[in-house]
C-alpha cells in the first residue's frame, strides 16, 4: 500500500497495470531532490542537469563531433539512433556546410512499429521511424556526402531475426543514444512483454525482438506529433520491433537524455519515471536501469529534475 504524496490518510495499491510496484522503493526515490538527482553510487554513470533546450544541441553537437572525428581518423563509426525527428535535419545541414563526407557511417535504428501479427512497419509508412529517419537525416544530407544506403538500417520483418548480429557484426555501436518511456522502457523494451521474460541475467543476453507494447506506451505514443498530439490511442500499433539488452550493453558508450514535457510546459510525464530509472533498482521491471550499470552520460533537462510535489494552481 502507498500514500498519495498530498494525503496523511488516504492509502491505496498501485493500479495493477503499473510494471513496478515496489512502493517503498516509489516512495524513496519520489522523494529525491533536485540537488541530489545527479549523485549516483556509479562513478561511471554520469549524471547533469541542464537547462531543456541544451538537450537537443548537445546531441546535435555529440553526434555530429562522432562523425567528424571518425572521418578525421578514417574509422567507421556504428551509431544506435533514437527517433527525434526533424532535429537530424540539423545535423545533416552542418554536414552539408562543413562537406563532411559521411561514407564511414552506419546506423541502426533502436526501434520500428509492428502490427499485431508482428509485421514490422515498412520504411514507405509515413508514420514510421525509418520512414522518418530517412526523410529528415539521409536524404537531407547531399548525395555525394551521404552513407550508402545499405549502411543505414532499420528493424524489418527480414531482418529482426538477426538484427543484432548484424551490430554485432560492424563491432558493435560506437554509441547509443536513447531516453525513458513512460514505463521506464529503453527502445521499445518493454518492463512486462512476454517477450521479454526472464531472469536479469537472461534479459541482458536477450537481443532485437518484436515486443507487445505496454499500454502506457501506446498513450504515451499517442501524444506524438506525428499522430496528431491528440491521444489517439487507435493510431498507435499495438507492438514494435527494437533491440534488445544485449545490444545496448554491447554498445562502446551510451547517452542518455530525460528532457519531455508537454509541449514545453512545467508539466512531464518523464519527472517521476527519471527518478526510478536512475536511483531504483536495476531489474527488466525498469528496462533503462540497464543503463545505472555501464558507462553513461546522462543528460537530464530541469523539466525532468525539478521535485515531485503538488501544483495546486494547475488543478485536477
Amino acid at each position: 500500500m502507498t500514500r498519495h504524496p498530498g494525503s496523511p490518510t488516504f492509502r491505496f495499491s498501485p493500479a495493477p497495470f503499473i510494471p513496478f510496484a515496489d512502493a517503498a522503493e516509489v516512495a524513496r526515490v519520489r522523494a529525491i531532490r533536485r540537488e541530489q538527482l545527479a549523485r549516483h553510487w556509479n562513478p561511471d554513470f554520469r549524471i547533469t542537469i541542464i537547462p531543456n533546450a541544451e538537450v537537443e544541441f548537445r546531441w546535435i553537437a555529440d553526434m555530429f563531433h562522432r562523425i567528424h572525428t571518425a572521418a578525421v581518423e578514417g574509422r567507421q563509426l556504428v551509431m544506435i539512433t533514437p527517433n527525434p525527428w526533424p532535429s537530424y535535419a540539423k545535423i545533416a545541414y552542418l554536414i552539408n556546410m562543413f562537406r563532411l563526407d559521411c561514407r564511414h557511417l552506419w546506423t541502426f535504428n533502436m526501434d520500428e512499429y509492428a502490427n499485431e501479427d508482428g509485421e514490422i512497419a515498412p520504411e514507405s509508412w509515413e508514420f514510421g521511424f525509418m520512414h522518418a529517419f530517412k526523410k529528415y537525416f539521409w536524404a537531407e544530407i547531399d548525395a555525394d556526402l551521404r552513407p550508402p544506403a545499405h549502411q543505414v538500417n532499420g528493424p524489418t520483418t527480414e531482418n529482426i531475426d538477426r538484427y543484432s548480429d548484424m551490430i554485432a557484426e560492424r563491432g558493435g555501436a560506437d554509441i547509443c543514444y536513447s531516453g525513458p518511456g513512460w514505463t521506464g522502457h529503453l527502445a521499445f523494451i518493454e518492463p512486462d512483454a512476454p517477450e521479454f521474460a526472464g531472469s536479469l541475467e537472461e534479459w541482458k543476453r536477450m537481443g532485437a525482438r518484436v515486443c507487445t507494447l505496454h499500454p502506457l506506451t501506446v498513450a504515451q505514443n499517442s501524444m506524438h506529433g506525428s499522430f496528431g498530439a491528440s491521444g489517439d490511442l487507435w493510431a498507435v500499433p499495438p507492438k514494435a520491433a527494437t533491440i534488445g539488452p544485449r545490444d545496448v550493453i554491447g554498445a562502446k558508450h551510451r547517452i542518455d537524455m530525460h528532457a519531455i514535457s508537454v509541449d514545453g510546459s512545467r508539466v512531464s510525464w518523464q519527472r517521476m519515471i527519471t527518478r526510478l530509472v536512475l536511483h531504483g533498482p536495476v531489474t527488466p521491471r525498469l528496462p533503462q536501469s540497464l543503463l545505472q550499470t555501464l558507462p553513461t552520460d546522462v543528460w537530464v533537462a530541469e523539466s525532468s529534475a525539478q521535485d515531485i510535489e503538488p501544483h495546486w494552481e494547475i488543478g485536477y
